[in-house]
């Protein structure tokens, strides 16, 4: 298995301690820091900047938001950022939802499926340097009777590995048919099955098979010396699942809730998500479970964390996205390089 992180840009004067974050990661072996964009700080500003500040690992969006921007200009914004880190650059695409497309950008999250589908396709012409003509549902290059004609970019022809961030079942089955790699959340190795039936039959139905795709997963990784901590720990992540169960996406459309229901939660994910959007955030975390903290997160001892590394690769995980817990830079850091040695250990085996 190979190892990620996630880092954003919007802490402001935090950005030189996340710069640091990032180069000491590297020099601890990690393999690929993905840059994150929400409704906060954009992903390829930052990704330029370490491009610079980084020699070895892999960059990647994680993830460019579909809506946001013409599949020809996520094209250019990819392959120029392939160029600025001399082939280290990975391409996260994803939907995004209602509540950050239509309710921050004013655009019409309807229909992200063939957005998502054309997008990859339109900005997969563009890679390989020839000109671009296109005729889908949601779009059409160059547009139909007007002034333009197919055109090609002039930046050197550049295949760029795209990765999908996707949750639903339709999604799912896209990503297994068209991406490089699958970036996953809200992942229980033992529920895995609710993802995986539906990748591997998008990458049936694309004759391709689970060795094509890297199935890249990510979770708060927090190593305790003290098993008397533990408690302490889990209960502090319940309002951030809970947040993720309730407050992410709109009123009637939330992923993250629709993952944990297929994963064997479905009562209790709906009960949170009905104490959350009635402002009852704290009766909300009270209903997450120890369980649903420890499932889907690399919380716990070191023996803890490496027997859930082992569940992990065994469900079929090929590169582990590690969020490190922490209050200080050298926390962080700490925790990282001790996942990274647990992980590089599962590997071994």
């Amino acid at each position: 298995m190979r190892t990620a992180t996630t880092i954003e840009a919007s802490g402001g004067g935090a950005w030189r301690e996340t710069v640091d974050f990032v180069v000491e990661a590297e020099k601890l072996g990690l393999d690929i820091c993905w840059v994150a964009e929400a409704w906060g700080s954009d992903a390829p500003s930052p990704l330029g900047y370490l491009a610079a500040r980084t020699e070895r690992m892999l960059l990647g969006s994680g993830v460019i938001q579909l809506a946001t921007r013409s599949p020809v200009t996520i094209a250019q914004t990819a392959m120029t950022l392939a160029q600025l880190s001399e082939g280290r650059f990975l391409l996260g695409l994803g939907a995004s939802g209602p509540q950050v497309i239509e309710g921050l950008h004013g655009i019409p999250f309807a229909q992200p499926l063939p957005r998502m589908r054309e997008t990859v396709e339109i900005v997969r012409a563009a890679f390989t340097g020839e000109r671009i003509a296109y005729q889908g549902r949601r779009f059409t290059i160059p547009l139909p009777d007007g002034e333009g004609r197919p055109m090609r970019l002039s930046l050197t022809p550049t295949p760029v590995p795209v990765y999908l961030a996707t949750l639903s079942p339709k999604m799912l089955e896209l990503t297994g048919e068209l991406a490089d790699g699958w970036l996953g959340t809200s992942f229980v190795p033992e529920g895995a099955d609710a993802y995986f039936t539906h990748l591997d039959a998008g990458l049936a139905r694309a004759g391709r098979t689970r060795d094509r795709l890297d199935v890249c997963q990510g979770a708060e990784i927090n190593v305790v010396d003290d098993e008397g901590d533990l408690a302490a720990i889990v209960g502090s992540r319940k309002k951030e699942l809970a947040f993720s169960l309730g407050g992410m996406g709109s009123g009637s459309t939330n992923f993250y809730n629709n993952a944990y229901s297929r994963q064997g939660w479905a009562d209790v994910a709906a009960r949170v998500r009905e104490r959350w959007q009635a402002g009852d955030r704290d009766g909300a975390a009270e209903l997450v479970t120890d369980d649903m903290v420890l499932a889907t997160t690399l919380i716990g001892t070191e023996d803890m964390v490496r027997a859930r590394l082992a569940v992990w690769q065994r469900a079929g995980v090929d590169t582990v996205r590690l969020y490190p817990a922490g209050d200080t830079l050298g926390a962080r850091l700490d925790n990282l390089g001790r996942g990274i040695d647990l992980v590089r250990a599962a590997t071994a085996k």
